[in-house]
């Protein structure tokens, strides 16, 4: 039996807006926070004495990442290679260059020649001998449509074409990949990939353009005792036989993940069977306060009421609240300031209501026959703010409805050129930016 530890998603480095500076380390909170998360798997590793650790993708925001953040992240990863347990990086979306080429973030571990570790970066197998035994692990890294095309084979063809095509042969190298596996030894698959039956958050609308949906049937394959996966942040199970699971991100990335849990799985692996245990981390809350105060006759305290009830302490926290705009002189930021104290940060984000309706002049009444003059004069009269040009749109508009009346003619006694309509048009045009 091998056990291994599963954790995906690590994403170091981000989240930095929702942190602040820690004045004893010089570093940001949240990246504190990202470090402990990885900490506490690494710990759980350890402590269990696992057979292997497999990553799932996505080490950072992006392929380039800061030197810091860098070797936050391998000094973790080197304490399992002391230890040595072997482990398995699979390169992310996030890991690779926008392009797709040159290389990924985690490709440096492969050139140092790390001990134990194994980094993902082609669709490939590996046999990997653990202290329980052999092990294969086919590395599944996340594609692109340049990784198996070229430009001219997609000319022509229409998106849902291509998607075809990029599935067949994505079905054929790893169909070479399952023939020269050891049907003694116990098969794992290890990728990083938008799975169609996953339920999706932020990560959808991150890999636009870039990736494609992968069929779950097609990596659901007999041959295989566990299928981890990478990629999406919400922990989720899609399949049973074989075992496929997503053990979410470790930790929350943006306010998308508020009510989700993050953590890492535990993963006992025979030939044939597998069983999983999610462990979760205590990760740091998000918290969103969202508080309608348009009908408050006192929206400072109901607001201050909001934020009172809510659970704050140690919590990144969003506080949304919708007012009018007579309102805004009555909310005391300072005061709301104050009741945010406890929270780890906080954010301050108020929404004008638009004044959709107006109440009817009682002037006007209902009377759809009444004088156009009249009626605008009404209308001004309750607008002090048009009240020096009040008399000139009287004026003119006065001249409007003269030179109206002036033109009722029958069109069947106009004798007009194509010429003489356009130029009338134009008049009319420059007669109206006169007015404006």
């Amino acid at each position: 039996m091998i056990t291994l530890l599963h954790l995906s998603d690590i994403h170091m480095g981000s989240g930095f807006a929702h942190g602040r500076l820690n004045p004893e380390t010089g570093l940001n909170t949240r990246l504190e926070d990202f470090i402990a998360a990885l900490t506490r798997c690494i710990d759980r590793a350890l402590a269990e004495s696992v057979d292997l650790v497999l990553f799932g993708g996505d080490a950072f925001p992006d392929a380039t990442p800061p030197p810091l953040v860098q070797q936050a992240l391998a000094s973790q990863f080197c304490r399992l290679s002391a230890a040595g347990i072997p482990a398995v990086l699979l390169v992310g979306n996030h890991d690779q260059h926008a392009q797709g080429l040159g290389g990924a973030s985690l490709s440096i571990y492969r050139t140092l020649g790390v001990p134990d570790v194994v980094v993902g970066d082609r669709l490939e197998t590996h046999r990997i001998d653990t202290r329980s035994g052999p092990v294969q692990v086919v590395t599944l890294p996340w594609l692109t449509k340049s990784t198996l095309l070229t430009r001219p084979e997609t000319e022509g063809l229409s998106m849902t074409q291509v998607n075809e095509l990029l599935l067949e042969r994505l079905r054929v190298a790893l169909e070479g990949e399952i023939r020269r596996l050891d049907p003694a030894i116990p098969a794992i698959l290890l990728a990083h990939a938008m799975v169609d039956t996953a339920s999706y958050g932020a990560e959808r609308f991150l890999a636009t353009g870039r990736g494609f949906t992968i069929p779950m049937a097609m990596l659901a394959r007999p041959c295989f005792d566990y299928v981890a996966l990478g990629h999406v942040h919400r922990h989720q199970v899609l399949c049973q036989q074989p075992l496929m699971i997503y053990p979410g991100s470790i930790e929350r990335v943006d306010f998308s993940e508020e009510t989700e849990d993050k953590g890492y799985l535990l993963v006992q692996v025979t030939k044939g069977q597998a069983e999983a245990e999610f462990c979760p981390l205590p990760v740091r809350p998000f918290k969103t306060i969202e508080v309608d105060l348009t009908q408050a006759e006192s929206p400072q305290t109901r607001l201050e009421q909001a934020i009172a009830r809510a659970d704050i302490a140690d919590a990144v926290v969003r506080c949304l609240y919708t007012l009018r705009t007579d309102q805004v002189d009555q909310i005391d930021q300072s005061s709301l300031e104050t009741a945010l104290a406890a929270a780890h940060t906080y954010s301050l984000q108020p929404e004008l209501k638009a004044q959709t309706s107006r109440s009817r002049l009682p002037e006007l009444g209902t009377d759809s026959s009444l004088d156009p003059l009249t009626a605008l004069s009404a209308y001004l009269a309750n607008r002090n703010d048009l009240g020096d040009i009040a008399e000139s749109m009287l004026t003119a508009a006065a001249a409007l409805m003269a030179d109206d009346s002036d033109a009722e003619v029958p069109l069947d006694d106009v004798d007009l050129s194509l010429d003489d309509i356009d130029s009338l048009a134009l008049e009319e045009t420059a007669q109206q930016l006169r007015l404006l």
